[in-house]
């Protein structure tokens, strides 16, 4: 596992992980417990805006860290669209 400063992946001041291939954010308790409360809380209309939005977000860090084009077309479309295929 690896940490990192949180500022290249728009986190606050929150720090970053990498565990098993993934990127995680290390965030206090009651952030998550929120997090959590908010989801439970939120329609599933306002849960497909949400994961949308965050898609969304995921794209522009890669074009933003001049990654462009590093995202395979079927990978873009899954994250952008919701694609299931």
């Amino acid at each position: 596992m690896t940490a990192q400063p949180a500022e290249s992946w728009r986190t606050g001041s929150h720090e970053v992980i990498h565990l098993g291939g993934e990127v995680a954010v290390v965030v206090p308790v009651a952030e998550y417990r929120r997090l959590r409360a908010l989801e439970r809380l939120a329609s599933p209309d306002e849960l497909e805006g949400a994961e949308a939005a965050a898609a969304l977000e995921e794209y522009r860090e890669w074009c933003a860290a001049g990654r462009l084009g590093a995202v395979p077309h079927d990978q873009a479309r899954r994250l952008l669209l919701g694609d299931e295929r």
